[in-house]
């Protein structure tokens, strides 16, 4: 990926988020996938099942949408804090790192409230942010999920939208690219 956001930003993190439902305050993390671009190239990615709250149960329409079952999640799943260092891990050593998602808020507010009791919410202080999920709003009409802006951008044998998490993450980098290579004034959204 050759934009404009590598003259701003020496490392790019896509990530995304799996969960219990929609309430950050409420519902947990239960997959964080990501990717982390220097140079436009991947470097490092991520992809961890975690583990609920003791309990908690995972909704069945979770369980429908993503596949992951709580079977999996209790013996693929690793600890809370085992994945936001792994996370943390991705960001470290970064002078100008931007952190992008399809439709951040969603996922940064879930990110926030997961790294906070860790005392690991301030890596989000450093990072900018840009949300696929905006300039995707800005240049084509509804519908807007991550599946479309993948069959708009004609990517599907590059991306796939899988309702797991780096599988997404990886879609959003593509989708990311084929943005820029449309119009690369990406830097405006961040």
């Amino acid at each position: 990926m050759k934009t404009c956001l590598w003259e701003r930003f020496d490392r790019i993190v896509v990530f995304d988020t799996e969960t219990t439902g929609i309430d950050f305050a409420r519902d947990e993390i239960i997959e964080l996938g990501a990717v982390s671009l220097e140079a436009g190239e991947e470097r490092e990615s991520m992809d961890c099942l975690i583990r609920l709250s003791p309990g908690r149960t995972l909704p069945t329409f979770i369980t429908d949408l993503t596949g992951i079952t709580p079977e999996q999640l209790e013996a693929e799943g690793v600890e809370k804090q085992t994945a936001a260092e792994q996370f943390c891990g991705l960001l470290e050593g970064c002078e100008a790192p931007l952190l992008v998602a399809y439709n951040a808020q969603f996922d940064l507010n879930f990110l926030y409230h997961f790294l906070r009791p860790f005392g690991r919410a301030d890596v989000l202080r450093a990072p900018r942010f840009l949300d696929v999920l905006t300039v995707y709003r800005d240049r084509r009409d509804y519908p807007h999920k991550l599946n479309d802006a993948i069959t708009a951008y004609g990517l599907e044998d590059q991306a796939v939208n899988s309702h797991r998490a780096v599988d997404d993450a990886r879609a959003a980098a593509v989708l990311l690219e084929a943005m820029a290579a449309e119009r690369d004034d990406l830097d405006r959204y961040v």
